[in-house]
């Protein structure tokens, strides 16, 4: 019989990460965040962590488990992330403040270029060229190359060790599917990990009940699934709006 892939909880799902690990946390804007993963890693304590992910948090209250909250915890010692600040000047991410004080390094990289060195590690490519970037402070002092009369920045594949994911179901064999927004990057993070963490709203279908069109990530990819009890309703938020259309 094959291993389960289902863990009777986040703390158990978490409990082997090292320090020193890069991990990836999915999400944009909320959905398709592991905030329970993210609370169970920051109970476990894994320290001097490389994170991945396109923000590092939220800067309104009451805050949800981010990756600022892994900072604060004194976890962390770099980012690679599309925003380290707020999108309006008026929020303050909790995590500039650690970056001003050179407490922790950051790594800027533009969203549409993470999603696809996050791809090109999954797909065994070691490296790509790409325009975006070009004659800005991202590409001072690294290599470029003209195509075609247009200059090109070279970048390189972000394999990961763990990657941390949200999905609305799953199978026992691992398959996932997302809901709307909540795919965004995470299959590509599936694809560039060692091992995949994914907690899961709804229910755990038996292996081969899901319709295999409705797959966004093939359990070939994922390793422990936890899965997250269910609201006093039994609704996740997105089955409860639908109801009251």
């Amino acid at each position: 019989m094959p291993k389960s892939k289902l863990f009777a909880g986040f703390a158990e799902a978490v409990a082997g990460i090292p320090d020193g690990s890069t991990i990836a946390f999915g999400g944009f804007a909320g959905p398709g965040t592991p905030f329970n993963l993210i609370r169970a890693l920051l109970a476990q304590g894994a320290r001097n962590l490389t994170c991945v992910s396109n923000t590092t948090g939220g800067a309104h209250q009451p805050r949800m488990p981010d990756i600022g909250m892994l900072v604060e915890n004194g976890q962390v010692r770099k980012v690679v992330c599309s925003f380290t600040a707020a999108t309006r000047p008026t929020d303050v991410l909790p995590f500039a403040r650690f970056l001003e004080a050179g407490q922790v390094e950051a790594e800027l990289v533009p969203q549409g270029t993470l999603a696809e060195r996050l791809r090109a590690a999954g797909s065994g490519i070691p490296a790509f060229y790409t325009p975006t970037g070009v004659g800005t402070e991202i590409a001072e002092g690294r290599e470029t190359r003209n195509f075609n009369g247009r200059e090109h920045l070279l970048e390189h594949a972000l394999p990961v060790d763990y990657a941390l994911l949200r999905a609305c179901q799953a199978d026992e064999a691992g398959n996932l599917r997302y809901r709307l927004a909540q795919r965004n990057f995470n299959p590509v993070m599936a694809m560039a990990a060692r091992t995949v963490l994914v907690e899961v709203e709804e229910e755990l279908l038996p292996a081969g009940a899901m319709d295999p069109d409705a797959v966004h990530t093939p359990g070939i990819f994922v390793h422990r699934l936890v899965r997250i009890p269910p609201p006093p309703d039994g609704l996740w938020p997105a089955r409860r709006l639908e109801r009251a259309r």
